[in-house]
């Protein structure tokens, strides 16, 4: 525990339901310093729960990436990094040192929602961009945050997972202002490149779940990789997708293809030499990442659209970071030509949630 954050009683409280030894840490860079040293920097991260306080905002803008459509999602930022082990995460390389943090000022966090509900603006905001949302369960984290946004009608929370940590959900009261979301891929992508997380049958079994709860879904492909034929492999995870839940209770289905900076690749091939990932056909995009070349994005985005138009035409379906050609050439039309993107999104939230828009 960083010993600034021992003050706090949820530090306390934590404590006693690790039930394990708790090492109190006096000078944090040292820390920092001790898990960068490791032979394996980011397996090490896993592997320390660091219990410290937000020193910074709760709610953030999502820091988007140039050039490409941003959906203007605010992040809630409860805590930092995975105890999944995804080959093509991007965590991997975005924080230095990566450690697995978990926030306990959490007075400080509700006192920031109060005031943001005040406020009474549209906005969809979410748990799971620096870390996956349902892994902090065993915290309390969701008996705090579903009845606070249960109790607003202009704001709704999406909590994004590749796990079936489900449970604590169950008998909260949430007035459908919960979007619980899963990340999904192919069976191969998840067996192969998806480490430690949940199976694809039992994410949607799990989402089954939660919807027999009452509470609105989301699905997130991204990011959809590019194999021999992962076209085929994709289409069936729709299927199987919509044979599973009905499409009246998806708030919003994104979609996206596997990018990454370029100092990602050699920490992936010495972390998971038997991944084949970074060696597809990629090209250096508008922002810096590396992308699959366009033709081949276009190519499997509109085979996975029209599956999707096919098993459900109304549900909303849209790009994580991509440009107006991509959207024109699959979609039909860019958001621009129809209030943006984030116009789009939040009238989809509105009709499925219930929401004041």
């Amino acid at each position: 525990m960083d010993a600034d954050a021992a003050q706090y009683p949820e530090a306390s409280a934590l404590c006693d339901r690790i039930a394990r030894p708790v090492q109190m840490i006096e000078n944090i860079k040292a820390f920092y310093e001790s898990i960068n040293q490791a032979s394996d920097p980011v397996r090490r991260g896993k592997q320390v729960l660091l219990l410290t306080r937000n020193k910074g905002a709760f709610i953030k803008k999502c820091p988007g990436t140039r050039n490409y459509i941003c959906c203007g999602y605010q992040i809630l930022h409860v805590g930092t990094f995975c105890t999944m082990d995804c080959s093509y995460c991007i965590l991997q390389s975005y924080f230095h040192p990566p450690v697995l943090q978990f926030f306990v000022n959490q007075e400080d966090m509700k006192q920031e929602l109060e005031t943001f509900f005040s406020e009474k603006k549209f906005v969809r905001i979410g748990t799971g961009e620096f870390t996956d949302s349902l892994i902090w369960e065993w915290t309390g984290l969701s008996k705090i945050l579903v009845p606070a946004f249960a109790n607003q009608n202009h704001a709704v929370l999406e909590l994004k997972t590749k796990t079936v940590a489900i449970d604590a959900l169950k008998n909260l009261k949430h007035n459908r202002k919960t979007i619980i979301a899963w990340s999904l891929n192919t069976e191969k992508i998840v067996r192969t490149q998806e480490l430690r997380s949940a199976s694809l049958s039992a994410r949607l079994k799990a989402a089954a779940t939660c919807q027999a709860w009452g509470y609105p879904l989301a699905f997130h492909f991204d990011p959809m990789v590019i194999y021999p034929g992962c076209e085929k492999d994709y289409m069936d995870v729709i299927d199987t997708l919509f044979s599973t839940i009905d499409p009246e209770n998806i708030v919003w289905i994104s979609l996206g293809t596997f990018r990454f900076m370029p100092d990602l690749k050699l920490l992936i091939r010495q972390r998971f030499p038997d991944s084949k990932i970074v060696f597809g056909e990629f090209i250096k995009g508008l922002d810096g990442k590396m992308r699959y070349f366009k033709p081949l994005r276009i190519g499997l985005y509109k085979q996975i659209v029209d599956r999707i138009r096919q098993k459900a035409p109304d549900v909303r379906v849209y790009y994580c970071m991509e440009d107006e050609a991509v959207w024109k050439k699959t979609m039909g039309f860019v958001p621009s030509e129809v209030g943006g993107l984030p116009k789009m999104l939040d009238e989809s939230a509105a009709k499925v949630c219930n929401l004041d828009f």
